[in-house]
């Protein structure tokens, strides 16, 4: 069974809570992305991002720290979520909200093999056959959503789910607990809004203009939502839950992230998952607990 540290109630809530922002955010940015081109929305909501960070590090009298630890943990905003929701947005162009919440359930293994390459943690065999059965899981949303643009879709948010596990394994092994971390993350959404400024300007100088004076109110206001959930206040609670504990124990909150994605994109969206998604997002979501409960099996795989 999982070793629980203590203050893992404390954990247990802000991951719970992240979680929710994430899923929910998703079906925001879903909204926001059928009218606003991926990479233009996500100079948008992490510029809202930022500026909320900003004022609530400001109001509290916060102060920015600078040393090379700290200079480390802000550059890892390139990677999540400059990278990862780059990634991330690009695939909700092609695939429901629903789809895209229920893959992100291959994090936690992702989060558990990169722990075991990382930080040297044991694979045991009951290890390997759970990360199995989840990739047969996934299989089966993957065969379900059909060939082409659907395809693409799931394999862009994959990659971003890779992306967000290094991210977590390694933010895990930096983060200090002198660290701020409301200050770690502006740092490091600081670094993740250049990014996304950058690759905005190179799209506009190859692909156009954006055109955003077509889109109506209602996708800006879901941009802006989205870029406080889906990145200020969901960063900040998963980076409080994760100083608490190992990276794999808070990747088993990330499990919750479809129950929240899936009901608010029932109710906002009137998305519908088909049974074979239903049995694969079960296989997936077990097949990951297995792993989570069993990853101090005494019997290595080698």
């Amino acid at each position: 069974m999982l070793d629980v540290p203590h203050g893992f109630r404390h954990a247990a809530l802000f991951l719970t809570g992240a979680a929710a922002c994430w899923g929910v955010a998703t079906v925001v940015s879903k909204r926001a992305v059928d009218e606003i081109a991926p990479l233009t929305l996500l100079p948008v909501q992490l510029a809202v991002s930022v500026v909320t960070l900003a004022v609530v590090v400001r109001v509290r009298g916060l102060r920015l720290g600078w040393s090379p630890q700290v200079r480390r943990l802000g550059v890892l905003g390139l990677l999540n979520p400059g990278v990862a929701y780059t990634l991330s947005l690009l695939g909700l162009v092609h695939i429901t909200a629903s789809m895209s919440v229920l893959l992100w359930t291959v994090e936690p293994v992702l989060i558990l093999v990169l722990a075991r390459w990382l930080l040297r943690d044991r694979i045991s065999r009951r290890l390997v056959v759970a990360m199995v059965a989840a990739f047969a899981g996934v299989l089966l949303i993957v065969v379900q959503a059909g060939a082409g643009g659907a395809t693409f879709g799931v394999a862009l948010t994959l990659a971003g789910v890779a992306a967000c596990a290094a991210y977590t394994v390694v933010c895990r092994k930096l983060l200090l607990a002198e660290d701020s971390t409301m200050t770690v993350v502006l740092l490091q959404q600081c670094c993740a809004l250049a990014y996304a400024v950058v690759l905005f300007a190179g799209a506009q100088l190859f692909g156009g203009r954006p055109g955003v004076m077509q889109v109506s109110g209602w996708a800006w206001l879901s941009a802006v939502t989205s870029g406080v959930f889906y990145y200020a206040i969901a960063f900040y609670l998963y980076l409080s839950g994760l100083r608490r504990v190992p990276a794999a124990v808070a990747g088993i909150f990330i499990n919750l992230i479809p129950v929240f994605g899936i009901t608010a994109g029932y109710l906002l969206l009137a998305e519908r998952l088909t049974l074979r998604q239903w049995i694969g997002a079960g296989v997936v979501v077990g097949a990951v607990g297995a792993a989570t409960l069993f990853r101090k099996d005494d019997r290595p795989a080698g």
